[in-house]
């Protein structure tokens, strides 16, 4: 697993974990890596420290027969400094627009049928009239989105944020 700090093109910035640097790659190529405060597909790689594990070399110096501080081993340094304060993940902004986000995709998914992936095809045959006018919500890529644009079929990405926030 490899975790990636990512921003969006509106500059909001999260982390995401990934099997390994293709997944992300394949993933955010066809546009599945989107943004949990906007919704926006177009995510970028911010640069991140690496995370370097530790060696097993501070355990065989304890438990080797000269003590903790082994022969040849430098003196203990000074006691760390207690840890700052947590921080909060989410402003008092970005929970306010978390929650209006929730209570939107409550209504629609009190008032609407769900049509999954097959979103823009059943959208097609309602502006044809081959299916049923009424409210309806899925997925669509943004392809799929954009060419709904283009033969003038109304369609609205919302953002669909999942409510653990992972």
């Amino acid at each position: 697993m490899i975790r990636y700090a990512l921003s969006c093109e509106a500059g909001h910035s999260f982390e995401t974990w990934f099997r390994d640097s293709a997944a992300f790659d394949e993933q955010a190529e066809r546009g599945l890596v989107a943004c949990p405060f906007c919704g926006s597909a177009k995510v970028a790689k911010q640069i991140m420290a690496p995370r370097v594990a530790r060696t097993d070399l501070d355990i065989v110096r304890r438990d080797s027969p000269e003590g903790e501080a082994g022969a040849g081993a430098a003196p203990p340094g000074p006691p760390a400094e207690a840890p700052p304060a947590p921080v909060a993940l989410l402003s008092e902004r970005d929970i306010a627009f978390r929650e209006l986000v929730k209570a939107v995709r409550e209504q629609i998914r009190a008032t609407s049928e769900d049509v999954g992936r097959g979103f823009a095809a059943e959208a097609r045959r309602m502006h044809e009239g081959a299916s049923a006018f009424r409210s309806i919500y899925g997925q669509a890529t943004p392809e799929e989105a954009q060419a709904l644009a283009d033969e003038g079929i109304d369609a609205v990405a919302i953002p669909w944020l999942s409510d653990d926030r992972h």
